[in-house]
């Protein structure tokens, strides 16, 4: 017998895991607050940066044209950044965190991208 998820957004833990607005930086002044902090984590392809925040965890991308040229990448690194984030955010300390891409992910599988993306993740639950 197959079993079908919920469809609100609980996991199997029970938990609610969805990505709403609340867990997602929106505003020009966010990503500024978070960059002018100048902590980050580096990884092969990303750099995250990170401020400490008294709400829960948000999460803010930056997948710029000059490093990523095909949409189909650019939202495929964003898609993979939101299911680590929307899997660890509870995890997560309160930061405020903005994922960069860094390197041209040139020749990259997607393993390797979902690698690097897991462990700056972890670096940051520390």
């Amino acid at each position: 017998m197959v079993q079908i998820a919920p469809v609100n957004g609980a996991g199997a833990s029970g938990k609610n895991q969805s990505f709403k607005a609340v867990y997602r930086l929106r505003k020009t002044d966010e990503y500024s607050s978070v960059f002018s902090f100048r902590k980050t984590v580096r990884g092969r392809y990303f750099v995250f940066h990170y401020r400490l925040t008294g709400e829960s965890a948000r999460l803010g991308l930056v997948i710029g044209k000059k490093l990523a040229r095909h949409a189909v990448l650019r939202n495929l690194l964003k898609r993979m950044a939101r299911e680590h984030f929307r899997q660890l955010r509870e995890r997560l300390p309160r930061y405020d965190i903005v994922v960069r891409l860094s390197a041209k992910p040139i020749g990259a599988t997607r393993a390797e991208l979902n690698d690097d993306m897991a462990s700056l993740f972890r670096r940051l639950g520390r």
